[in-house]
């Protein structure tokens, strides 16, 4: 019901002020498990697809959005509960498997479930090479995947910015995918070239440069900077 208010509300006012450009909306399934991979831009990403989509689509968002006090935090936990979030821990060990774990749980439930298969935002604006976990999410629930292209979005709100601006942006849904014939999600070789099919697809709706590597985001420690230099060290001399 929140949800349902929520996107009665909110969705309006954000077409009014965003004035966005959606392309193929109708290529949602109306019901049914789906996973929706799209590229990813912006922190604003998911709240954009869950309030222009043609159904609720839940995503993943920090824990600590849910566990504010106050005013703000009932805000905050009203805020992204009504636009499909779910609180997921950052930085435990099990963090990934248990954020794909909330994931299939939505779409074992019949609903839609959004995931940036490139797992953390471009800071260049290029597509990178896609994780497997959409992959595996889309074989093991039995899901369509129905890819999106974000165009714009790192305008709205730019890296390192909490003011989001007006400025135009595009949405595209793509035609779903059916995953099946690439085989099984217990196949690492299925689940790579599914994925591989669905960077490809957003990448002819975006427009972007393709780069066939995992996009890292910055190292947050002193620790980490050494390992991938010696990571890195060891790929060169293969």
């Amino acid at each position: 019901m929140l949800t349902f208010l929520a996107r009665a509300f909110l969705a309006p006012i954000a077409r009014l002020i965003w004035r966005p450009t959606v392309i193929g909306r109708e290529n949602m399934p109306a019901e049914g498990p789906v996973v929706v991979a799209s590229n990813h831009l912006s922190f604003i990403d998911s709240i954009v697809i869950s309030l222009l989509a043609r159904r609720p689509v839940s995503f993943l968002a920090k824990d600590e959005y849910f566990t504010g006090r106050g005013l703000k935090g009932w805000a905050s936990r009203s805020f992204f509960s009504g636009v499909g979030a779910i609180p997921v821990t950052r930085g435990a060990g099990q963090a990934a498997r248990e954020a794909l774990d909330a994931g299939l749980a939505k779409l074992q439930a019949g609903q839609a479930f959004s995931i940036y298969p490139e797992g953390t935002r471009s800071r260049d604006g290029r597509l990178y090479r896609g994780k497997t976990g959409v992959a595996w999410l889309a074989l093991t629930a039995g899901a369509p995947v129905v890819p999106v292209a974000l165009i714009g979005t790192q305008h709205l709100q730019p890296v390192g910015s909490r003011r989001i601006r007006r400025v135009p942006i595009t949405v595209h849904f793509g035609e779903p995918m059916d995953l099946t014939p690439f085989g099984t999600a217990d196949s690492g070789r299925a689940r790579r070239h599914a994925t591989d099919a669905i960077m490809a697809r957003i990448q002819s709706m975006s427009g972007q440069e393709y780069v066939d590597r995992y996009n890292e985001p910055p190292p947050a420690t002193v620790r980490e900077r050494v390992r991938r230099f010696f990571r890195a060290r060891a790929r060169a001399e293969l």
